[in-house]
């Protein structure tokens, strides 16, 4: 092994190499190491989705606002996302396995003080520092794992293992979630990664050999402040706005968020060294794949959100029994990841995703038709199955579409956008379809509450179903079945929402990707 980074490759030209090059040699150790890069990648997906059946029982203790309730959701993510390719260039500068301990040694700290924290505001900060902790954990996984297996298919498998991994700690965050919940207080689950952060710390250096590029470019810090200057006030104006309604504030600190977006390209394209290469969006197929990414992970990281408090809040079920309902989409999600590659070695990646996108769209319009009697639940589970099948075809196929649409000098760059926009994918679904259903509610509920209704029940039944369940001993008879009905009303609407969307996404795959080859390396992919 050589401390000299090795090119990232599209993989369809990796398996023209895996075909006319000698294989290189791994030993036990590269595998163990690949093992034990699982560990993070798996609690990265669940820090994800841990909080959304403990929503109810945090709600209850901390008492959040819904706009705190939401940034509660999503700090995390949205953390992640801004500081992500900035974390990649610094690994590149001070050591890939070092950035690995350090960012894991604050991930432990942070999911600690999340797990202790005392107030909504406390927890917000919390999380938002994990978010960045977990921001050095991702393109250091996926660095190791490039420069550990030389060997192109060794290193295929080694990406297909993170990207499950990672997909299988996004679906297990509610069960797992439901199983604390059962037996501890909302903030034990988080205590999970504080072990399995000590083994990787301390196996880390025994398995995991250090990797620094020679040549690296310098890290901008001022496009570092623009990107989170241009994403943060976004987010904030779209809260304010399922709020407030179209104030000049919220609409305001959307604006500025575009004016510093527009600034942040601006100075992409002047630097030599830049921390976004802009001109990989020239690429059609690069940017069709990154689109189906963003807008497949919003419509259902939103419908997830959505789905854990239906279970609970309408159906009344327990954080446990709620969690093992999630379990049939967790298996369409693992399913679909296992077999969409697989596919696409005989049918085109483009129709692939297309077809796994449809039956999404179908399990979409199931969401539509609840009505919240006896039959609900098994709508629910139904359609929240289709949709997560359709996340397993992204999350296996999209890297491939991005670092294989890109030319091989840039793979690396295409990677951390891959990255990028599906954890920006699921936050931002979070923050628009949940503002989304809390719109419709509080519509909805503005004439159903009685004038005899005292100020905290109104003001709690008027913010959102999980205030409204805290306060539920207190309401009149019908109030809380009337709050179920309107959130009911509210999540149908966010489901159409998704399936307007996703049939978007599955004419753009279709269309705009039906020129890439099936994945044998017969094809360039671009």
């Amino acid at each position: 092994m050589t401390s000299q980074d090795e090119p990232d490759l599209p993989l369809s030209r990796m398996a023209v190499e895996a075909a006319t090059s000698p294989a290189a040699t791994v030993g036990v150790r590269e595998w163990l190491g690949l093992a034990l890069l699982a560990l993070p990648t798996i609690l990265l997906g669940l820090d994800l989705t841990l909080l959304h059946l403990a929503l109810p029982a945090l709600a209850a203790d901390l008492q959040p606002s819904s706009v705190q309730a939401l940034w509660i959701m999503d700090a995390y993510g949205f953390m992640i996302a801004g500081f992500l390719i900035t974390m990649g260039t610094l690994g590149d500068r001070i050591g890939r396995r070092k950035l690995l301990m350090m960012g894991a040694a604050a991930f432990a700290v942070a999911s600690a003080l999340t797990a202790f924290s005392t107030s909504a505001m406390m927890l917000i900060a919390a999380r938002a520092v994990l978010g960045v902790a977990a921001a050095t954990l991702m393109p250091s996984t996926l660095a190791l794992i490039t420069n550990m297996f030389a060997d192109p298919r060794q290193r295929a498998l080694g990406f297909g293992i993170w990207t499950t991994m990672f997909a299988l700690g996004m679906a297990l965050g509610p069960v797992v979630g439901g199983v604390m919940l059962e037996h501890f207080w909302w903030g034990a689950a988080f205590l999970i990664a504080v072990p399995v952060v000590g083994l990787l710390l301390l196996l880390a250096p025994v398995l995991l050999p250090e990797y620094r590029a020679s040549q690296v470019g310098r890290l901008d810090l001022a496009s570092v402040g623009l990107s989170l200057a241009a994403m943060l006030p976004v987010v904030y104006g779209i809260k304010q706005v399922a709020k407030d309604g179209f104030e000049l504030h919220p609409v305001g600190a959307i604006a500025v968020g575009l004016a510093f977006a527009a600034l942040f390209v601006r100075r992409q394209l002047r630097l030599a060294d830049p921390l976004l290469d802009i001109t990989l969006f020239a690429n059609r197929a690069f940017s069709v794949a990154l689109i189906v990414l963003l807008f497949g992970l919003v419509a259902v990281g939103g419908t997830m959100l959505l789905v854990t408090q239906y279970l609970q809040l309408v159906a009344g079920y327990s954080p446990l029994v709620a969690g093992l309902w999630m379990g049939p989409p967790a298996f369409a999600m693992v399913a679909a990841g296992v077999s969409a590659p697989l596919m696409a070695r005989y049918v085109r990646p483009g129709y692939v995703l297309a077809g796994a996108l449809g039956l999404s769209v179908v399990g979409y319009l199931l969401l539509t038709q609840l009505d919240n009697s006896a039959s609900d639940v098994a709508i629910v589970v139904a359609g929240f199955s289709l949709a997560y099948l359709g996340l397993g075809t992204i999350a296996a196929l999209g890297t491939d579409l991005v670092v294989g649409s890109a030319p091989a000098d840039k793979a690396g760059s295409a990677s951390a956008m891959s990255e990028t926009v599906q954890d920006l994918g699921v936050s931002l679904g979070i923050a628009v379809l949940g503002s989304l259903a809390t719109a419709i509610y509080r519509r909805t509920m503005l004439d159903r509450m009685p004038e005899s209704l005292g100020p905290e029940a109104r003001e709690a039944v008027g913010d959102s179903l999980w205030a409204a369940s805290s306060v539920a001993s207190v309401l009149p008879a019908g109030l809380i079945q009337e709050a179920q009905a309107a959130f009911t009303a509210g999540f149908s609407s966010a489901a159409i929402f998704s399936a307007v969307s996703v049939s978007v996404l599955t004419v753009l795959a279709a269309v705009s990707l039906r020129h890439i080859g099936v994945i044998d390396g017969s094809e360039p992919r671009n």
